[in-house]
């Protein structure tokens, strides 16, 4: 979406605010919250301060919108993973899609949504609490999935869904992290493999 009409004062013409908060997204993916300055996220972005604060809000604003933005692109894995049709389809594409979000070529190795804001401090707590709601919505997700899955006997009757939702999820926060480490994507690939010989049979 190209903003070139009526723009407020400092905001350069042409100014692209899709193609801006995409930017926006790799720095706080690659830096974290605390991390990113505004100079850094501005220049990533190739707009100033007052452009920013006019499209954007503040630096909270962004981070929010920015990770909005990772939700419906590289993390999209996970909403689709819901669709499969048994819940060992779902935590195979989970933790699948994890591994190539982790590593694709191009991209910050590893998660926005994981390392984001795990070193925080004091001024990084309201990204940090944004992180840990953004983690635990994916989890009730995949836990009421799960749920459907035991009530429509896909998974046996005893199968714990809270729990078999905070392995998967648990799982590809450490994908992330590894990734981050330099572990590469066949590796990674491996572990879930293996974590899914421990899924109980449908």
């Amino acid at each position: 979406m190209e903003i070139t009409r009526r723009a407020p004062i400092g905001r350069p013409r042409g100014f692209d605010a899709d193609e801006a908060l995409e930017r926006a997204v790799l720095v706080f993916w690659e830096q974290g919250y605390e991390g990113a300055s505004l100079t850094d996220l501005t220049s990533a972005m190739g707009i100033t301060r007052t452009s920013m604060y006019a499209a954007f809000g503040n630096k909270e604003q962004l981070f929010r919108k920015a990770l909005e933005r990772y939700t419906e692109g590289p993390a999209a894995y996970a909403a689709r993973a819901l669709e499969e049709p048994t819940a060992r389809g779902v935590a195979t594409a989970f933790l699948t899609g994890s591994v190539r979000a982790s590593t694709r070529p191009g991209c910050p190795a590893g998660c926005l949504g994981v390392q984001g804001s795990l070193a925080a401090g004091e001024p990084g707590r309201v990204a940090r609490d944004t992180l840990v709601a953004w983690r635990d919505e994916g989890r009730s997700r995949l836990r009421d999935r799960f749920q459907q899955a035991v009530d429509e006997g896909d998974l046996p009757p005893d199968a714990d869904p809270g729990l078999l939702a905070r392995y998967v999820m648990t799982m590809a926060n450490g994908i992330a992290v590894q990734a981050a480490g330099g572990t590469g994507r066949d590796e990674l690939q491996q572990v879930v493999d293996a974590a899914l010989r421990n899924w109980p049979p449908g």
